[in-house]
């Protein structure tokens, strides 16, 4: 590869404010803009990614509620109708009692 010639005397124009400056005495900026030694600003801290903060929310082997097992009937066998079956139900709230 070849090398690049040192420029001691050449210029260069600032992508800033297009003002000549000597070409070793400017700078690159994170964006990627060169510009003169008395405009660069640096990457201001609140661009900087923030630190990874652990805050652990979830359970160590959570378990889920327990569902207790519910059977519903409804109604009678098809096969075997009756015009005058009648059906009985129960249920039970807390304290209240149903029956029809």
């Amino acid at each position: 590869m070849s090398k690049f010639a040192a420029g001691k005397k050449a210029f260069g124009i600032s992508d800033r404010s297009g003002f000549r400056y000597p070409l070793h005495r400017m700078r690159k900026e994170w964006t990627g803009m060169i510009v003169g030694y008395d405009e660069f600003e640096p990457k201001q801290p609140q661009l900087h990614p923030r630190k990874k903060v652990s805050d652990p929310q979830a359970l160590k082997n959570p378990r889920p509620d327990r569902i207790e097992p519910l059977d519903v009937y409804v109604g009678v066998k098809i096969v075997e109708i009756n015009p005058f079956v009648e059906l009985k139900s129960f249920g039970q709230v807390g304290s209240v009692t149903v029956e029809v």
